[in-house]
């Protein structure tokens, strides 16, 4: 019978089928013995006019996408300017790296890289414009590298340091002049993020400032940075997690989150109510549910009537999940007086399990 279906298969397979099929024959020559069917599909493809290949190309499933790409680089049918702009607009990754990659590798001395590093350094994915940056030293271009150091990237970002520094210019200085004015409406978002990337504990000091600048992403990039410096001050980040911006807010939950257990539980639980917008919410009961203990099951159960379902959900794992800490001895009221309110989570058998039943009947 496999014998047959393969005769069969081998009969019927021309350029037509070949593409139509692609994706299921993929599929099973993942199995056993499906090695023959990729074999039929290779041959096939391989001898197929370029043109009637290109609904491979962007086919929506990335494996087909990837096998189309590899055939394409082996039988050298895509010029570098093709496979650049198939990096840039591709969203797979590997066939992001295999495109920049092919296209850079086949440029000499005197090629045209117009061809290959506009539409890389134009890319909208990481992965391609970090190509194309990197290749501007071997282009004899890297003063336009320089104009990359503020990239949204922090791949991209450390790739144009590469290279200008190779040029011989150290970047630092160039990342401090452009945080030195927190009152500048322009800051770059990138300027101030980079700066704690290649910076010193000191150059914390540009950073502080801007942790009240008027655009969000500088705030945002100055906590990180402050984090990538390890350089922190709790009662300065405090008063950010009620920063309208959720990335601010996040950034500075995820520098706080190594303080969880010295932060005032108080002011945390008040942020809990619905009348604060869902970002101060997560960032309060993130940190109260790192705190664990007695402190934890307040703040889980507290927000099991939650209007938002995510956080109502993980409120109530936080809750299936937890377990006395050094501040919850047993026999505590409190504690039974919580689990009976979240007593919907549990069966019988678990709160007796636990010996929490007992604790709800103290």
């Amino acid at each position: 019978m496999r014998e047959r279906a393969r005769r069969l298969l081998g009969e019927r397979l021309d350029v037509e089928t070949a593409v139509v099929l692609a994706p299921l024959i993929l599929r099973v020559g993942r199995r056993d013995r499906g090695a023959v069917g990729l074999e039929l599909l290779d041959g096939v493809l391989r001898r197929a006019p370029r043109e009637r290949l290109l609904p491979l190309h962007t086919h929506t499933d990335r494996t087909v996408r990837r096998f189309a790409l590899r055939l394409a680089l082996e039988e050298g049918i895509l010029s570098p300017g093709e496979l650049a702009r198939r990096a840039a607009w591709d969203d797979d990754a590997v066939v992001q790296g295999l495109c920049a990659d092919a296209a850079l590798a086949t440029l000499t001395d005197g090629g045209d890289w117009d061809e290959v590093l506009e539409p890389l350094l134009g890319a909208r994915n990481a992965r391609a414009r970090s190509a194309g940056v990197t290749a501007l030293r071997r282009a004899g271009r890297p003063e336009r590298a320089v104009g990359f150091l503020i990239d949204r990237s922090a791949v991209v970002r450390a790739c144009a340091r590469y290279v200008v520094r190779q040029h011989g210019t150290d970047p630092l200085p160039w990342y401090r002049k452009r945080c030195a004015d927190p009152a500048d409406p322009a800051v770059p978002p990138g300027a101030v993020i980079g700066l704690a990337e290649c910076g010193e504990r000191a150059d914390a000091e540009l950073l502080w400032p801007l942790l009240t600048h008027p655009a969000p992403a500088v705030r945002a990039r100055a906590v990180a940075g402050l984090r990538i410096l390890d350089v922190t001050d709790v009662a300065r980040l405090l008063p950010l997690l009620d920063d309208p911006a959720p990335g601010v807010v996040r950034e500075t939950t995820t520098v706080l989150l190594s303080f969880a257990g010295t932060l005032p539980d108080g002011l945390l639980m008040t942020r809990l109510g619905a009348e604060r917008s869902r970002s101060v919410r997560v960032a309060a009961f993130r940190l109260l549910d790192a705190r664990g203990g007695l402190i934890g099951l307040r703040a889980a159960v507290a927000l099991l009537n939650d209007p938002d379902d995510k956080l109502r959900t993980w409120a109530g794992q936080s809750v299936q999940r937890w377990h006395p800490g050094a501040d919850t001895p047993h026999g505590n009221p409190e504690v039974g007086e919580l689990l009976d309110r979240a007593r919907h989570l549990f069966s019988d058998y678990v709160l007796a399990r636990h010996g929490w039943r007992g604790q709800q009947a103290q």
